[in-house]
């Protein structure tokens, strides 16, 4: 007999440290589209855990522009900020099986000893007054397999390194924390920005020092400036405008080289979106950055093109 595929899950996980901004949308909306295109389910999950980045109001904000922007989630709101109990079961867990141990290095000293942590306190026995706590890696993740980008090796010192899953602050590390999340909302498959293509591994490595299943990965090209930077809310990208969605989604679109028809300032938002779903290809999709949509020179949009996106 045959076995089940089990159904997609997917998921769009934005942190309210501000508004969302073209990259976002690309994120957000490479994610959903994958997601439908299989008849999965598609998530959201407001990543509040790191309160001094937060702005206020930005969480409520974000929900309202996916709306806007026909993005509509299925079920619940997943926020991190009500999960803590279940980071504290993991962390319990992973020292309750000698897969973690406390440390007190500094900054500085890590940045002396090359820039990747040695394991200076892997063995040392500390007590938790004023430290961090590190995952001790088992057995490194060297690679992993991407769906648009084939095979992506590692830095080997990146993929050995014991890594902090507790900050000295108190707080949760985002690497813990994210793949708690998605193993507890059970997603299957995380299309993201290629930003996040180096923690990967790391992520991988505590889904299986949990004996969790992986979830596949899709990687995104990032919207850059003409300066290569990305265009991120720490370098105060604009946010969404709130107008007619169209324009700017046919844009996204456009830059994750998925087809459009002629007609769509005649379309719906809604049947601008259902038929991007019928139509989702990840092999049309570009592996490189490209600029953000506001710039005649973007290798996805030509100077007709951008004219009428424009109009």
């Amino acid at each position: 007999m045959t076995a089940l595929t089990p159904p997609c899950i997917g998921r769009f996980a934005p942190s309210p440290s501000g508004d969302l901004h073209f990259g976002s949308l690309i994120a957000a909306l490479g994610s959903y589209l994958s997601a439908r295109a299989q008849q999965g389910s598609w998530l959201v999950r407001i990543e509040d855990i790191d309160p001094p980045r937060e702005v206020p109001g930005a969480a409520t904000r974000i929900l309202q522009q996916l709306e806007h922007y026909g993005l509509q989630w299925d079920g619940e709101v997943l926020w991190q900020s009500q999960r803590h109990d279940a980071y504290r079961a993991a962390l319990s867990w992973l020292q309750s099986h000698r897969q973690s141990y406390f440390c007190r290095c500094t900054r500085r000293r890590i940045q002396q000893s090359g820039g990747f942590y040695d394991g200076h306190c892997r063995d040392l026995q500390l007590p938790p007054d004023n430290a961090a706590l590190r995952l001790r890696q088992h057995a490194p993740v060297f690679g992993f397999d991407d769906r648009l980008r084939g095979h992506l090796q590692a830095e080997a010192q990146l993929a050995q390194e014991d890594f902090i899953i507790h900050r000295r602050d108190g707080l949760f590390a985002y690497n813990l924390a994210v793949v708690v999340d998605d193993h507890f909302q059970g997603v299957t498959e995380i299309v993201r920005g290629a930003d996040l293509i180096e923690p990967t591994v790391r992520q991988i490595a505590l889904y299986q020092q949990f004996a969790w299943p992986v979830p596949d990965y899709l990687h995104l090209p990032l919207a850059v400036n003409q300066d290569g930077n990305k265009l991120s809310k720490q370098n105060h990208a604009p946010a969404l405008p709130t107008g007619d969605a169209r324009p700017l989604l046919v844009q996204a679109l456009r830059f994750l080289g998925q087809p459009v028809s002629p007609g769509w300032q005649d379309e719906s938002l809604e049947n601008l979106l259902k038929q991007a779903v019928a139509q989702w290809n990840i092999r049309l999709i570009p592996l490189q950055n490209g600029l953000k949509p506001d710039e005649t020179t973007s290798p996805f949009l030509n100077g007709s093109q951008q004219a009428m996106i424009s109009r």
